[in-house]
């Protein structure tokens, strides 16, 4: 069956170029699309370029097939859906299309143009470009409004990262489309003003002129720059082993000499830029697993310009309003694999940074003097970053739980910025409903974020992280306004807890897996109500066996045994669950409310159940919190889990399980000794 999506359906779609970035995008299309029978077209006039573009995409297919990210015969369909021409012709019926031609204004404009004369008016034209101004390359074109940007990251099958940058004639129709589109497919987009770089371009390029500078500055080799960077900003690889990676040179020439017409004087082609584009030579760089020391008095330096420089980059780029703080954090921390610029100022402290971004600017002309940054550190303490973003559809607040790179987790952050949505949900009268739920198709919560777990250091600790997300499900029932939760993706641990203390839960359809308990793995237990509110929704002997298992179940079986109530398409998930918060908030249907007594006919003891290698004394204090939390109210019965969560942390089953969690992942099986 086709890809069918908020109106459009795809049956094809093209890529043009066979270069270094197009055979990427046509591996993750292909990926993401076959299933649906969707055909993938790229289009390159260079035989050669097909015949390597080709080679490359199926040595990748090969080996996710040999890493098990996919089995051989998804392989083979994804090998089968892509075609590579020299034929534009094969275009003419495809409904998307990505341009990944090299970064010429002129070259771009005669692709349009020949792809306008082809396609369907109704087919989107997307043009991967990394710096031009989406007017300039649909300039000549007739429909300007189907068409916008589309800014992959490298490498482009697996980073999510993408830039949806609509021109000043881009249908909002086809912008809105296209990135709910790209959230559809996987990836995590967002959406951009249109100026020259875009958003992240001018840092990543910027960076490397500022590590160019400090080079020519005499401050470090290239080694020893690129060494320092990769400490102070937090990177994977330093700024020169990212241009030797992908092949950056010959763009970032003449981009940052763009970008210094048309952002701030300071941008411009340093001089061992334009010598190693000369000689064509790649930059000297640290060699896997070499040791490069630095004197602490440069490093130091280094240290200092490279962050005044990232932070005065991205000041400029917020306070031009290209985008907001939140979408910029997660962009840079997702595209560029770097620390994301609010979560390194309030590392260095507000003040510390904004001085640090002063004396870049003063000490380099043409620098732009810090406008968000001065303000930030005016209103005092740390900048806080949006995890929860509020969208109110009418009547109905939808809250959207965003933090992609950890599957939507729950951290402090996002617990206190939940928090603070509902006590605003309750106080207005205006919103009689909310929906819950999260960025993505992957994951609706995957539970609470690592960090948590890594400090329970005491009982008291435990007891008291457990005792506060207890206090947001509380929250969340007594909020006098019927809470929907959409769960688009899977929901573990914490994550189901939350989704447990809403007034409904529905699911996107087909999700093999929905969610579990799987504390017991950890040598833990639930803490924010898992063990009373589930067996509660489920039935005592069907949570039971879930909460002591820690297993899995699917959509199907969660419909089956009464956790979600309905299964709908991803695509039309919220909209149906605000629906159902309206018809609930009118009482026009009515669902059985989850019982908050004694629930009836409790056993003495919980059946058998087979727990494997899980820690039995773990076993013992669950079934202990679950069998007298049952007899009890709900109310009483969190008070038993807490209690419960504290004598957990005083065995050596909860050590030894967070510590094989910590150090090994979450598929590794701990060596409980059940005590």
């Amino acid at each position: 069956m086709p890809f069918t999506f908020h109106g459009r359906t795809l049956t094809k779609v093209g890529v043009i170029g066979s270069g270094q970035i197009g055979p990427d995008i046509a591996l993750y299309f292909s990926k993401m699309l076959a299933p649906f029978g969707v055909k993938v077209v790229v289009v390159d006039i260079a035989a050669e370029a097909l015949t390597k573009g080709r080679a490359r995409l199926e040595k990748k297919i090969d080996k996710g097939v040999e890493g098990k990210a996919f089995k051989a015969d998804e392989g083979a369909a994804m090998k089968a859906a892509v075609t590579f021409t020299n034929e534009y012709a094969q275009l003419a019926d495809a409904q998307f299309v990505v341009e990944a031609a090299t970064e010429s204004a002129e070259i771009k404009a005669k692709i349009f143009a020949q792809l306008e004369s082809i396609c369907a008016p109704t087919a989107i034209l997307a043009s991967n470009s990394s710096h031009l101004e989406p007017e300039v390359i649909a300039a000549n074109l007739k429909l300007k409004g189907r068409s916008l940007v589309i800014h992959y990251f490298f490498p482009a099958e697996r980073n999510y990262m993408v830039e949806g940058v609509p021109g000043k004639d881009t249908d909002e129709e086809t912008a809105a489309w296209t990135m709910r589109f790209y959230e559809a497919i996987g990836k995590v987009p967002i959406r951009v003003g249109s100026r020259y770089g875009y958003a992240v371009d001018p840092v990543f390029e910027g960076l490397f002129l500022a590590a160019a500078l400090c080079v020519e500055a005499g401050l470090g080799t290239t080694k020893e720059v690129d060494t320092v960077a990769t400490k102070a900003l937090g990177l994977t690889v330093g700024p020169f082993t990212a241009m030797n990676l992908t092949g950056g040179n010959a763009i970032t020439g003449p981009g940052l000499a763009k970008e210094g017409e048309k952002i701030m004087p300071w941008f411009r082609t340093p001089e061992i830029l334009k010598q190693a584009l000369a000689t064509k030579s790649a930059w000297e760089v640290p060699a896997r697993g070499e040791t490069v020391t630095v004197p602490e008095d440069r490093a130091k330096a280094i240290t200092e310009n490279l962050q005044g420089a990232y932070l005065g980059i991205v000041d400029e780029i917020l306070s031009a309003g290209l985008t907001n703080l939140a979408d910029f954090e997660m962009a840079l921390e997702m595209g560029l694999d770097i620390e994301p610029p609010a979560r390194l100022a309030n590392r260095l402290g507000v003040a510390r940074a904004l001085e640090l971004v002063q004396r870049y600017a003063a000490n380099n002309p043409g620098f732009a003097a810090p406008r968000w940054l001065a303000a930030a550190a005016q209103k005092g303490g740390a900048i806080e970053v949006s995890v929860v973003l509020r969208e109110d559809l009418g009547e109905v607040a939808v809250l959207t739980v965003r933090r992609p790179k950890s599957l939507n987790s729950l951290d402090e952050a996002c617990f206190a910025q939940l928090t603070r949505h509902f006590e605003a949900m309750k106080a207005d009268p205006k919103i009689r409903g909310a929906v819950l739920t999260g960025f993505g198709t992957k994951a609706f919560v995957s539970g609470a974020d690592v960090r948590f777990l890594a400090r329970i250091d005491s009982p008291e600790t435990g007891m008291r992280d457990a005792r506060n997300a207890q206090k947001l499900t509380l929250l969340m029932e007594s909020l006098g306004k019927p809470i929907v939760c959409a769960m688009n993706g899977l929901a573990f641990g914490g994550g189901l807890e939350v989704a447990s203390a809403c007034t409904a839960r529905i699911a996107a359809q087909g999700l093999k897996i929905l969610g579990g308990q799987p504390e017991v793995n950890l040598g833990i237990i639930p803490g924010a109500g898992g063990t009373q509110r589930l067996p509660r929704i489920v039935g005592l002997e069907k949570g039971a066996a879930l909460l002591r298992t820690g297993r899995p179940i699917s959509g199907k079986e969660a419909l089956e045994i009464g956790l979600i109530s309905e299964e709908v398409p991803w695509e039309g998930l919220v909209q149906r669950a605000v629906n159902l918060a309206k018809d609930l908030a009118a009482q026009r249907v009515n669902l059985p409310p989850m019982p908050k007594g004694p629930l009836p006919q409790v056993p003495t003891t919980l059946p058998a159940c087979e727990i494997g290698h899980l820690s039995r004394a773990i076993d013992a204090i669950l079934c202990r919190a679950i069998l007298e939390g049952a007899r009890s109210t709900l109310e009483r019965g969190l008070e038993i889990e807490n209690a419960a969560f504290g004598d957990v942390c005083r065995t050596k089953d909860m050590r030894i399980g967070l510590d094989t969690f910590l150090k090994e992942g979450a598929r590794a099986k701990a060596a409980f000794i059940h005590a």
